[in-house]
């Protein structure tokens, strides 16, 4: 064989795989009507939990949040926005106590960007530890699986 004749046939076996190591599968027809992902509660409610920690002795539970987007946070610091906490261990549902200068919860018409509010609830009488899990309601916003810290 002649060197041209080896030269072509390698070519040849060349450019046939990298034919074949380029070709592409066929497309996956689309899926008809996917759902768009859930979104978290942080993005739907407009803010973020910061902490939760026992406080009085242990006699309440302070819920610190963020504000990330006022508009979607504004009814949530809303003063007729009803607030309770349920702790999972026992389903106790913690309220916020009510005092003679009001519900111990800050309230808001306009809220910052990036500022902190609190919650008090009630945990007199429940045995609420540090790592225990709960779930914060503000409204019809649900923040789930929250540690005790």
């Amino acid at each position: 064989m002649s060197w041209k004749y080896r030269i072509h046939i390698a070519a040849a076996a060349i450019t046939a795989v990298l034919a074949v190591g380029c070709a592409t599968a066929p497309k996956a027809p689309p899926a008809a009507a996917k759902e768009a992902p859930a979104l978290r509660v942080e993005d739907r409610s407009g803010v973020e939990p910061v902490s939760l920690r026992r406080t009085v002795a242990g006699r309440m539970l302070d819920f610190r949040y963020r504000v990330i987007d006022p508009e979607k946070a504004a009814p949530l610091l809303l003063r007729g926005t009803p607030a309770y906490l349920v702790h999972h261990a026992t389903g106790a549902k913690l309220n916020v106590p009510e005092t003679r200068v009001g519900r111990l919860r800050q309230n808001t018409l306009r809220p910052e960007t990036g500022r902190t509010y609190f919650i008090l609830f009630n945990a007199a009488g429940y045995e609420v530890s540090p790592g225990d899990k709960v779930t914060v309601v503000i409204g019809e916003h649900r923040f789930e699986n929250l540690t005790v810290q």
